[in-house]
């Protein structure tokens, strides 16, 4: 298939630039896959389309404050570090710099008022700079202070509160971005869920920066996705695999878990309990073994991620659905509404 057959025209007012006051406000399109029929909801009534037995999948990871703003030792001068990957050493990490040519092997940079600083080690193939840092105490606590969030490019504003960039069940550290369809949901409405009788379980995938990758070929079965580490546990492998047998709905929370459950499910859909690394690139043609529902955000044209909503609902029916979002003014992007595919 080709880039252009994922390209759409969005009005840039209905980029989301900010989270809503709460959490569950926002609005929420159904699109059944098999009719392609479009409801407009808002987004609690989710539940009204999950039923007793199913199982909702969820991503707990945790977003790093991983965009840091330093300045050169010699120079003074600015550079910006976001961090996307902890290698073998503690204090080490994978990194995309800017402006990355002025960071040469052995260049030395401080952040803050000096308490955190890090020399450059090496280059890396994909463009980035693997980097040594020494903190004075604990590295995640300095992070926590001298770090901003990682927010995509579209979003203009800083976040006045970094919790509105996590889910209300983020837990395992380690994603240079949010796992978005999941910032819907409040305590009170996962409650909710889980009183209904539907199975709600987690698995860990650590969203790296390489997903939002710009797709450049024009043929989408040469682009070639980054790499990005997930844990299934025994108990949420058990959860999913006993609803399959029952024959009830295995619905998942934002396009990682699915990226995750369709890279270790067999042919069966079975889900064994794993850990690794995928770089799973799903498009249309791919044959949906382990997921039957989709939660998702609207996402950007000619993305990765469109094609992944394509796969699962049609291509046909997903720019459809999303020329409707478009005309009642859905917002957009990580911080915008949700669509619901069933």
């Amino acid at each position: 298939m080709k880039l252009s057959d994922f390209d759409f025209s969005l009005p840039p007012e209905l980029i989301a630039q900010h989270p809503l006051a709460e959490r569950a406000a926002s609005r929420l399109l159904v699109l059944r896959k098999a009719s392609g029929e479009i409801e407009h909801r808002r987004f609690p009534e989710v539940l009204h389309f999950l039923n007793p037995g199913d199982v909702l999948v969820l991503n707990d990871t945790k977003v790093l404050p991983a965009r840091l703003l330093g300045r050169k030792k010699k120079t003074g001068a600015m550079i910006e570090v976001v961090l996307l990957k902890a290698l073998s050493h503690a204090c080490e990490w994978e990194v995309l710099a800017r402006p990355g040519k002025r960071l040469r092997v052995g260049t030395e940079v401080e952040f803050g008022a000096g308490e955190m600083s890090a020399v450059v080690m090496s280059d890396t193939a994909a463009g980035g700079k693997v980097l040594h840092f020494t903190v004075e105490g604990d590295f995640h606590a300095a992070l926590d202070r001298l770090g901003q969030m990682p927010l995509p490019p579209y979003i203009k504003q800083q976040l006045a509160d970094k919790e509105r960039y996590q889910t209300v069940y983020s837990k395992n550290l380690g994603s240079a971005a949010a796992p978005t369809a999941g910032l819907h949901f409040t305590q009170e409405l996962l409650r909710e869920i889980t009183d209904k009788g539907i199975d709600i379980v987690f698995l860990t995938l650590h969203i790296g920066l390489g997903t939002f990758r710009p797709v450049q070929a024009e043929d989408i079965a040469e682009h070639k996705m980054h790499s990005e580490y997930y844990e299934v546990k025994p108990e949420t492998a058990a959860a999913i695999n006993r609803a399959r047998e029952r024959g009830n709905k295995v619905v998942v929370v934002g396009t990682t878990p699915l990226r995750t459950l369709e890279t270790i499910a067999d042919h069966t859909g079975r889900v064994p309990s794993a850990s690794g690394w995928t770089d799973i690139f799903i498009y249309p043609g791919h044959r949906f073994r382990a997921v039957d529902g989709l939660v998702t955000n609207f996402h950007l044209p000619k993305s990765t991620l469109i094609m992944l909503v394509a796969a699962l609902a049609g291509r046909e029916n997903v720019l459809r659905a999303y020329q409707a979002a478009i005309a009642e003014r859905y917002r957009f992007f990580s911080f915008g509404d949700a669509m619901l595919i069933v």
